[in-house]
């Protein structure tokens, strides 16, 4: 029979113990494939070691911010970001481009721009079919084109320019010029077959498209009469109202000296400064007025003559020097007087007439 050898453990030696070393009868721990024990570093290696750690900080601490999920695009590393502390600029996300920067306009601005129709009339010419860019109709509203295209016009929409209606009307008291308010009705109620003036040598017959976007061309107050234009041409009404109009509008005002309310001839008791300071150097609003020409009509009117239309502008100016307005009528806007038409009735512009 094969003989059995007996195995044993042996305890680790004393001196075994005492010293640290491992156990003759232990393995060493594997390291890898031909790899040596590790050596432990100087003391110069570590302080080499810590110093370039110091000098990669800032970094990777930039690398690690620009990888960041942001709305900006990250910015590569800069050469010379190893040997600065400082942060990266900031750097804004682009602006973002309008749809309308594209250099186009609204076609009816253009031809606005280039005279040929206001832009109510241009956005109803366009609604029409009347209007061709570059040789093809548009139809559709808020069109954008590039100011440089060609536009035509149908003859149709000058016809119907043509058939655009001003008429005139001498105002009575308690009516608004636009639109009702505080329970009292607009002026333009007035303009009825019946109220038309019987001296009227306009043959045109009034219709019910006449009555379609008319519009005063500047205001009376309720408490003034006299002549009130209201217009469906939007020539007509820049002419009148627009931001650089000169039109002259004429006005004779009834006043009562507030001193001396029961004068007979008030044109004796208001001081000749007051009528200098109508005439210029008031301010209404923070604005001073353009000057104007005023003068005595009779013992008890002034004779205004404006070049511009302030909110209820001579009833202001009369109360800065003193006086109050008990009456006050329109007589003439440019050229076209308020004549005989009479109170609450109206009739059309001639052709012959303009503002």
């Amino acid at each position: 029979m094969t003989e059995r050898k007996k195995l044993t453990l042996n305890k680790p030696a004393a001196d075994d113990k005492a010293t640290g070393a491992r156990p003759s009868g232990r393995r060493p721990p594997v390291r890898g494939s031909g790899s040596a024990p590790r050596a432990r570093p100087t003391a110069e290696q570590a302080a080499k070691a810590r110093e370039q750690r110091s000098e990669r900080a800032p970094y990777e601490d930039r690398t690690e911010r620009n990888n960041r999920p942001s709305r900006q695009e990250p910015r590569p590393p800069r050469a010379d970001d190893r040997n600065t502390d400082s942060p990266a600029p900031y750097r804004p996300a682009p602006p973002k481009v309008s749809s309308h920067d594209d250099g186009k306009m609204r076609l009816s601005k253009l031809m606005s721009e280039r005279g040929l129709a206001s832009r109510r009339e241009a956005d109803e010419w366009i609604e029409q079919g009347w209007v061709r860019v570059n040789g093809e109709v548009v139809e559709e509203l808020g069109t954008r084109v590039y100011p440089d295209v060609s536009i035509a016009i149908d003859p149709l929409a000058r016809t119907q320019q043509a058939q655009r209606v001003t008429i005139l009307l001498n105002k009575p008291i308690g009516y608004v010029s636009g639109q009702a308010e505080d329970g009292y009705e607009p002026a333009v109620v007035l303009i009825r077959p019946e109220n038309r003036w019987t001296a009227d040598r306009v043959s045109t017959q009034l219709t019910r498209g006449h009555l379609k976007n008319l519009a005063p061309a500047g205001r009376l107050d309720i408490d003034s009469t006299g002549l009130l234009v209201l217009t469906q041409d939007g020539r007509v009404a820049k002419a009148l109202i627009g931001e650089d109009s000169g039109v002259e509008k004429e006005y004779l005002v009834r006043v009562q000296w507030m001193a001396q309310p029961d004068a007979t001839d008030v044109s004796r008791v208001v001081p000749p400064e007051a009528i200098e300071q109508l005439r210029f150097g008031l301010e209404l609003d923070g604005r001073q007025l353009k000057p104007a020409k005023v003068s005595w009509q009779n013992e008890h009117q002034l004779r205004f003559v404006l070049r511009e239309g302030r909110k209820r502008q001579i009833r202001r100016m009369c109360e800065l020097v003193g006086l109050k307005v008990v009456g006050l009528r329109r007589v003439r806007m440019g050229r076209v007087v308020l004549g005989d038409l009479p109170v609450g009735q109206w009739r059309f512009l001639r052709p012959d007439e303009q503002f």
